[in-house]
């Protein structure tokens, strides 16, 4: 009854187990969540219990082996001891009844024949052991020394020199013949651990080496498994520090990968058991060690032991005389050779295989530095995949591995595979190390050859005309006649296409260079990718995927790639803006170096199109041209319809074109700021000249109008009036300087882009120079030339010019052209205030049209400045309103077309804007403008921007029917 309030005065926390006697009692002193506590520490406490167990049973279970070997050594020592007491007094006892000094003379003659026999066969046994080694036969060379040592102790011949022996004294050649048979011993054990290291032995010579070592040095089987492992360690430091000459160092890898396989087949032949109740597979053998081990040492009945000496027995008859001992004579060992533990073995072999991967892959690295080629390397990596994928070696070894090491052995994967990759990407850094330094150096010379003008094709950088002009025999390839361009390969260019592109024989040569560099790189690795050919049943029957890094190779590829266009790229901008600077502070064309600026900018220009083998770095093999094109064309209509997954690689490619064409149109800017700021210079120091001299030379022709007005009184009044046809011969002179700068440059090649920044900058500069005009005509001083209104006219009527001729028609650029229309209409309003406001109200129709009938006239002498928005406009023509039919009206002059038909509203507005011929006939339309706006500066200015608006019409090229033509 105490229990209870005992076990309640105990918290349930300090509650032990010894002090519970009764459960029951636990529901009357605690809680349930108490009694549950209790329950966890209680089943704690027996798990820790059972594990402290477990250890002590596992720390003590091989002292508890090797006692047991102890005591079974010692009960056959006693019972060999007992045997021995036994046959001696058995001999003692037969002494004892035979007369004193008499001997039986049948004993005495058989025992002087068994002593004979004896001798004879120690005489004998060196020579079959030296024949025993020489057919590698370890195991029995072993078993007949340790015969011949076993007769040593029968005759007594190892006795020590102070007793007297009388065999030795009788047969002297028996010492010679003792102290011989003391080196056999090492020589064996040195012949068994060499066959040990070699690595095409079978397993049964293995099997036979390890017993005759366990046998010369009383080892156990754990020690055999060291020493077997030891030696093929050994033999594959050998290998691996064999000599290498080239094809040598692919046998050596192959080796070691062949060793170190056959060495876990050995492993598993030689010391792997089998569990107990698991059937043996007779084609992969296990435990072959302990099975000879047994058929050598194991006890048999009369006549069933495997004897050494049997079939010397069968040819000499002198044998019968051998005593039982010899006959019988089985080697032993001292302990009893265990299985070796599973767990053993795996931990064992796990630690040999761990070593052996630091000297495979510390040697394999040093091996591939001597290869230099990417082939090289696909070449061993094919013998490698080949090797493994041999029937002898790929079978059952995914068995063995999980026997032996409970995981599968990936050698290619885990010990060789990441070392080929790292020589892989230093050997391809090294391939674009050296194109990008030779690319530099081939860059170098070919500026420096244009800078001192050395080279045989230097001038068609600056003047392409004799380039463009010239036929050669390569301008159309062999097979134009009947090879159409769609099925003509892309590396194959003909001159005739260079020509059209623009590209001169510097950027061919230059591009050429590289693409081979290139070309050689790109084979080089495409070996060590998949083929074409390769087939997925070819995949089943191999030990591993030899191509399953592809993808980590081309990303290799394309990295360097881009590494060395981009350094290409940054020497090229080093270039340019070395070349930028020393164009600084000069006054004519001649003196700056526009040659390696244009060099440099076609050459980034046509780099992705002339080295087609950059773009097959940087896409990898496995896009095809015709899927890499389709996916470019993607990336352009991104920005019109829904956003699209585009595939990286190509981004990657649509950049690195981006990036080049981005640095050529950066070149063409050098080129064109120069050109501008020459040109423009000199028309700048016409336009302010003052003097009377200079105004009137640069001065063209006026055209004279009769015009007719009406007096107050109704009658009619014709007067005549001049006005400017032509601009001033400094501004054809800018605009022919410039166009022949652009034709002698290649315009039709031209980038549209630079070409508009060319005009725009031109126009921009021009600007400027009439508001420096109007600005100096401000701050004038007394005697300069004064601002005639016939002056102001020409100045007017050149600025309107160059205006409409040099303002791009892009809609891009429709920011750009208010700021600068803003500029123009400023210095308009500024010259038009020098006109009186009633002759500018009656000279502004007239000027508009001699202003639309210049811009015709002269649209093909420029061409390459206005382009094909501004060469088609509407010309004037009559047309009498019974004409049926739609006709382009023919020209005298320029327009060089035929009869072409014209869309209805096209017509109508040609006919709407036409102008005048005959002035005399024709009177000044009234106007809805008010007085003041008429006579406010700049009204003329706004009429003709207007009227030039409203009398644009569309180009020839972007006519319905034509369009579709030329799609």
């Amino acid at each position: 009854p105490a229990l209870p309030g005992v076990m309640a005065a105990v918290p349930a926390q300090s509650l032990r187990a010894c002090d519970i006697h009764d459960p029951g009692a636990l529901f009357e002193a605690y809680s349930a969540e108490e009694i549950r506590g209790i329950e966890r520490r209680l089943r704690a406490g027996i798990e820790q219990k059972k594990e402290e167990l477990r250890q002590m049973v596992g720390e003590r279970y091989r002292d508890l082996i090797e006692a047991a070997d102890t005591i079974g050594d010692m009960r056959r020592c006693c019972g060999q001891v007992l045997g021995a007491v036994r046959d001696m007094h058995q001999t003692c006892g037969t002494l004892r009844r035979l007369p004193r000094g008499e001997q039986a003379p049948g004993q005495l003659q058989d025992k002087f024949y068994s002593l004979a026999a004896q001798i004879k066969l120690l005489l004998e046994i060196p020579e079959q052991i030296w024949s025993c080694m020489e057919a590698s036969q370890a195991l029995r060379a072993t078993r007949l020394y340790l015969l011949c040592c076993h007769l040593h102790s029968l005759l007594q011949l190892d006795s020590s020199g102070s007793r007297y022996n009388p065999i030795l004294a009788r047969f002297p050649i028996l010492v010679r013949q003792v102290a011989a048979a003391g080196h056999f011993r090492a020589t064996i054990l040195q012949e068994s651990k060499s066959l040990l290291k070699c690595p095409t032995v079978l397993d049964q010579a293995v099997a036979e080496a390890l017993c005759a070592i366990m046998f010369l040095e009383d080892s156990s089987p754990r020690q055999a498994l060291a020493d077997f492992l030891l030696a093929r360690k050994a033999a594959i430091q050998q290998l691996l520090n064999q000599p290498h000459h080239g094809a040598g160092i692919k046998a050596q890898v192959c080796s070691v990968v062949e060793l170190l396989a056959t060495t876990v087949y050995q492993a598993h032949a030689l010391f792997y058991t089998l569990p107990e109740g698991e059937a043996p597979d007779p084609s992969l053998p296990c435990g072959v060690l302990f099975s000879m081990l047994e058929t050598v040492t194991g006890q048999y009945p009369e006549g069933q032991s495997v004897r050494i000496l049997q079939e010397e027995m069968k040819s000499g008859s002198w044998f019968r005389y051998l005593p039982s001992s010899i006959l019988n004579f089985q080697p032993t060992l001292r302990t009893l050779a265990h299985p070796i533990s599973r767990d053993y073995l795996q931990d064992t072999l796990q630690k040999w295989i761990n070593m052996c991967s630091e000297d495979i892959k510390a040697s394999v690295t040093t091996l591939l530095v001597y290869i230099k080629s990417l082939k090289g390397l696909a070449a061993i990596r094919d013998a490698v995949w080949e090797l493994m994928s041999s029937e002898s070696m790929r079978c059952n070894w995914e068995t063995v591995c999980h026997r032996l090491l409970d995981r599968p052995l990936r050698l290619w994967e885990d010990l060789l595979q990441q070392l080929f990759l790292a020589r892989l990407q230093t050997l391809t850094k090294e391939g674009f190390d050296s194109i990008s330094s030779s690319s530099k150096q081939l860059l170098t010379s070919a500026l420096q050859e244009l800078v001192a003008k050395s080279s045989k094709h230097g001038h068609f950088e600056c003047d392409m005309a004799s380039f463009l002009w010239s036929e050669s025999l390569n301008d159309l390839p062999p097979d134009a006649a009947w090879v159409s361009v769609a099925n003509r390969s892309q590396f194959a260019k003909n001159g005739l296409s260079m020509k059209a592109q623009g590209l001169t024989p510097c950027v061919q040569n230059f591009s050429c260079a590289l693409d081979a560099k290139l070309h050689v790189q790109l084979d080089d690795l495409l070996s060590y990718l998949p083929s074409v050919t390769s087939s997925p049943a070819q995949m089943q029957h191999s030990a591993f995927d030899r191509y399953t890094d592809a993808g980590t190779v081309e990303e290799m590829l394309r990295s360097q790639c881009l590494s060395c266009v981009e350094y290409i790229l940054s020497c090229v901008q080093e270039e340019l803006q070395s070349a930028q600077r020393n164009m600084e502070n000069k006054g004519t064309l001649k003196e700056v170096q526009l040659g390696p600026i244009l060099f440099m900018a076609r050459l980034c220009q046509s780099l992705g199109e002339l080295c087609p083998h950059l773009k097959q770095c940087i896409l990898g093999k496995s896009g095809t041209s015709d899927q890499a094109a389709r996916e470019v064309r993607s990336l352009k209509k991104l920005g019109k319809g829904k956003a699209q997954e585009v595939n990286p690689v190509l981004a990657k490619w649509q950049e690195v074109k981006e990036k080049l064409l981005e640095q050529s149109l950066a070149a063409y800017c050098i080129w064109s700021s120069a050109i501008v700021n020459v040109l423009v210079h000199s028309f700048t120091q016409t336009l302010l000249l003052e003097s009377a001299g200079s105004i009137l030379t640069t001065a063209t022709s006026w055209e004279e109008i009769e015009i007719q007005e009406e007096t107050e009184s109704g009658s009619t009044v014709t007067s005549k009036i001049r006005l400017p046809v032509q601009v001033s011969w400094y501004v054809q002179s800018l605009l022919f300087n410039l166009c022949q700068e652009v034709n002698r440059v290649g315009g039709h090649a031209l980038p549209k882009v630079t070409l508009q920044a060319l005009l725009k900058s031109c126009l921009t500069e021009v600007i400027a120079s009439y508001e420096q005009l109007i600005v100096d005509r401000q701050h004038k001083t007394s005697g300069a030339f004064p601002m005639t209104q016939n002056r102001a006219l020409q100045l007017l009527y050149d600025l309107r010019y160059l205006s409409i001729l040099l303002t791009p028609r892009s809609e891009d650029l429709k920011g750009s052209r208010s700021k600068q229309d803003t500029r123009i209409q400023k210095v308009a309003d500024l010259l038009e205030s020098h006109i009186d406001p009633f002759d500018l109200d009656v000279f502004s129709p007239h000027l508009n049209s001699n202003l639309n009938r210049l811009v015709q006239r002269t649209s093909v002498l420029f061409g390459l400045l206005t382009g094909a928005e501004h060469q088609c406009s509407a010309r004037s023509s009559t047309f009498s309103s019974q004409e049926t039919h739609n006709i382009l009206p023919l020209a005298s002059s320029q327009i060089r077309f035929g009869l072409l038909p014209l869309s209805m509203s096209s017509s109508r507005k040609a006919r709407s804007v036409s102008r005048v011929t005959e002035s005399s006939r024709i009177q000044v339309p009234p106007t809805n403008i008010s007085a003041e706006e008429t006579f406010e500066p700049g009204s003329l200015f706004k009429q003709l921007a207007t009227q030039e608006e409203d009398t644009s019409t569309s180009s020839l090229f972007k006519l319905g029917w034509l369009s579709s033509m030329t799609k």
